[in-house]
Order: C-alpha cells, then structure tokens, then sequence
C-alpha cells in the first residue's frame, strides 16, 4: 500500500513554468490510497485505507463522509450495471507484522450513505496470500472489460508479484477454478484500463508511507490482452520490472500514487492519485485530481490550469481572442527603407494599457479573433474565481483583460461578449479543461436563460461564439500561450 501552456506539442508541456502551485483538491481532501472516483447520484466518491472515504459535491471539494465498512487498506470501486462493487485488502502488506494478505469484494447498490437503498453485501473473499509466497494479497484494482464483459482483479506489493485473477461480474467471486498469474513486480497499487485495443497496468513505483520522503511514482506498461505480457515504452517487460512513467513529483507535491481513472467524455480525462505530502498542506496525503493526456499511445499526467496572464489562442488557425476595438498603431512608421545602420540601437517599449484604454468602449464590448501582436488588447488575466465552485480537478476561473477587471461573459444569445466588471456572475465563470490531445476545451459555467453546455468554439477565423463541444474538431479547441 504502501511560459505557455499552448500544447503545440505535448512535450513542450514537461518544459513549462507555471505561475502558482499545483494544488490538491480543497475542503478536506486528506486520504491515502483512494480507490478510483465514482459518480453516484449527483456526487463523487472514493474510499481510502482504514475504511471510510470522501465525498464531493462537484468533484473539487472534497470533505469526510463516505462509509466503506472493513477497515483494511488501498480498495477500489467499479460500477456494473447499477451496482458498485467495491474491493479492499484485509492485513497483508506489512500490517501486523505480516504479508498474509486477503482481498475482499462487497456490492451496493448506492454510495450515498443517507440514502435507503444504501447497503453492503457481506463481503466475500477472493485472493489471499500465506505470507510466505511470493505475493502479497492487498492493493486491489478493478476493471470490467469494454470488449467482453469481463471482470478482473489485479493486486499485490513489492513483497513478491502483482497477480491477476477473473472475477465473476454477476457475483463479485472469484472465477470458479480461476488461477493467479504473474503479471509484473517492483511496483504496488496497480491498475488496470483499457484504450484502443491496448490494455494497461499502472503500477505504483518508489516508496511509501514516509511523508515528504516518500518516493512514489506512477509508471506504466501495455498489452494486447488483459492476461500479458505488460511491456513499456522500451520494449522492457513489467515482470522484470519494466515501466514508463505516467506521473512523478513537482510542485510541492510528491509520491503520486493509486491511479485512478475518470473519464468525463468529450475527450476530458482526469487520473486520480493520492500525494504522499503536500507541503503547503503540513506535508499530509491528499486527493489528486490532475488531466490525463496520451501522447504516441501511451497515458501522461497533465497539470492542472495555473493562474496567469496568457494569449488565448484558437487552434483553428492560431489566431488569438482579442477586444474588439480599434487598433492602435504604435509610433514610430516605417522602418527599413533608406536608415543609417549605424545609428544607436535601443529597445522599443511595448505598447502598454495606458496607451490604448481611452480609446475602448466603456460598455459591453465584442471579442473577435485575430493575429496576435501582444496588444493590451490581447492579453487576458485569468485566476480563480472566489466562491465560484469547480468541477474535477479545478476551480472555475475569471478571464480578465489583464491590468482591468473587463470580464469575459457569456450571454443569452449564446454568444461571447466582455462586461465592464466582474462581479462573480455565473455567466462570467469559466471551466477550462485539457483534453487528451493536450488542447484545452473552456466552458461557460452557465448561459443564460439555457440548460444547454456550449463551449467557446470559432465560429471562423475571426468570430468566437458558444456552441456544441466537437472533440473531433480544431473550432472547439483553445491552447494558452505566455509571452
């Protein structure tokens, strides 16, 4: 158990120098080993070791609250049909003294405590280890095959293998005459998803349980079939200790450990984790919830969306979202024709607020597209907004021109206009996700009068407006750039 962020290309992502920190959750998100978030009536769920869980009202705040009876450590969490079945591992790695591990499933039909179809099913065992083999039976992880229907468990530390086993989908027991096999060793808390006809093992790698001195890393390995063998980016095989790193430490957190999946749809994927410690929270574990991207087919953690001031580019054409006001040339003419090359050579300023801001309108005013020339006009603030709420894995934000409070809104028509103040209205909160291509989607969080979720789209090169999210199309997709 143990300065842009324009994604042009994914790797420029790793080389990147954010303003702020990468947080964790807010509320009270302090769990270790948390199963993978479930979505259940309107609210999110996961469950840690010792029993007992989380629950979040939007997927941003996190508080105590969920009920998982057991105790035992590292469970996981998977819906079938409109049950959840929830495994966990009693004693094993190290607890007591021992590795005579067990893990166990139970079902619910609902993971809402105050709910009156809230009940767990006695829970049945189904993998244990004697403590003198080569496995150690805690850490489970769950997946139902998209393909078949299939349901398996994989589990087990670095005390020896990680195994795999079918489980029966309808009965949550282990596979009448179902045998263990090995499927990869140095790692803990695997995982196991599936994408594109590949199946992945994401194992945890590193040491645990040591605070700020934790070393826990996720890493990663693929297959053709569920069963293996799981190589790595390198060909290196996981039973001899092979894995591609999917998430590391930074930004005062350190030791990401117990991938978890969520998947919103519309190309939006988040992966949860624990952090060892967060610094900036008295060096506690805490819920992670950060972008998932894949790069040449294989999973990379993103970084959350960091306040700062940043051209908001359309990766349509790579115009920029701009004021619509007239443009204001700076002084100075032409250059070039018929000049004294040896003439002293100094900087010319760039062209700042004060230069151009009596020249807008004071009301409402358009936004259009256009090339970027890093005017006043083109540069927008963008920072949490206070009591604005959130969704998994941030905070709604307020676009700003930068140096004022002009705030990017949306309005009933459903199109984009800016308002003179931000006052915190919903129609002038935004969500900014990045997709799994590393492009960003930003959503109003409401429009007017609509229960319709529209998202900034280019209507052409140069006409921003709302409209339906299309994943397959560049109209819908947004990078940030710092100049």
């Amino acid at each position: 158990m143990k300065s842009k962020i324009n994604i042009l290309s994914l790797t420029a992502i790793f080389a990147l120098v954010f303003s702020g920190r990468l947080a964790a959750q807010i509320g009270k998100p302090f769990i270790h080993d948390p199963s993978t978030i479930m979505q259940c009536e309107g609210k999110y769920y996961t469950f840690g070791t010792r029993g007992g869980g989380l629950i979040s009202e939007d997927g941003w705040t996190w508080n105590e609250g969920g009920v998982r009876p057991g105790g035992g450590a590292a469970p996981d969490v998977v819906k079938i049909g409109d049950r959840y079945l929830i495994a966990y591992g009693a004693t094993g790695g190290g607890l007591g003294g021992g590795h005579n591990g067990r893990i166990l499933t139970m079902w619910n039909k609902t993971l809402d405590p105050k709910s009156p179809d809230f009940k767990y099913s006695e829970a049945i065992v189904v993998a244990s280890s004697d403590g003198q083999e080569d496995c150690d039976a805690i850490d489970p992880g769950l997946l139902l095959d998209p393909t078949d229907g299939r349901l398996w468990l994989c589990y087990g530390t670095y005390f020896g293998f990680i195994r795999l086993v079918e489980l029966d989908p309808t009965t949550g027991k282990r596979v009448e005459g179902n045998k263990a096999i090995d499927i990869a060793i140095d790692c803990e808390a695997t995982d196991l998803i599936y994408r594109d006809g590949w199946y992945y093992l994401l194992g945890t790698h590193g040491t645990c349980c040591d605070g700020a001195n934790s070393t826990y890393n996720i890493v990663v390995g693929r297959s053709k079939k569920v069963t293996g063998p799981y190589l790595d980016n390198m060909g290196r095989d996981m039973i001899k200790g092979g894995g591609k790193m999917v998430a590391g430490a930074g930004w005062r957190v350190n030791g990401p450990g117990h991938f978890g999946l969520l998947d919103l749809g519309d190309g939006v994927q988040k992966m949860s984790c624990h952090y060892e410690a967060d610094l900036d929270q008295s060096g506690r574990s805490v819920l992670g919830i950060r972008p998932l991207l894949w790069k040449n087919g294989w999973p990379v953690a993103g970084d959350n969306f960091r306040e700062g001031t940043y051209e908001i580019e359309s990766e349509r054409r790579g115009y920029a979202l701009e004021l619509a006001v007239d443009f204001v040339r700076m002084p100075g003419g032409m250059r070039g024709f018929n000049r004294n090359n040896d003439e002293p050579i100094k900087p010319v300023p760039s062209q700042q607020l004060s230069d151009v801001i009596n020249t807008w309108p004071a009301g409402n005013t358009q936004v259009r597209i256009g090339d970027y020339m890093f005017r006043p006009h083109q540069k927008w603030t963008i920072s949490p907004a206070t009591d604005g709420g959130g969704y998994p894995g941030g905070p709604y934000f307020k676009i700003v021109i930068a140096g004022t409070e002009r705030a990017l809104a949306a309005t009933a028509d459903a199109e984009v206009i800016t308002v003179p103040t931000f006052t915190g209205a919903p129609e002038q909160l935004w969500r900014i996700d990045q997709l799994i291509d590393g492009t960003y989607r930003i959503m109003p969080k409401v429009v007017p009068g609509s229960n319709e979720k529209y998202a900034l789209i280019s209507l052409g090169d140069s006409t921003p407006t709302l409209g339906k999210f299309d994943f397959n199309s560049d109209n819908s997709k947004w990078n940030f750039r710092s100049h």
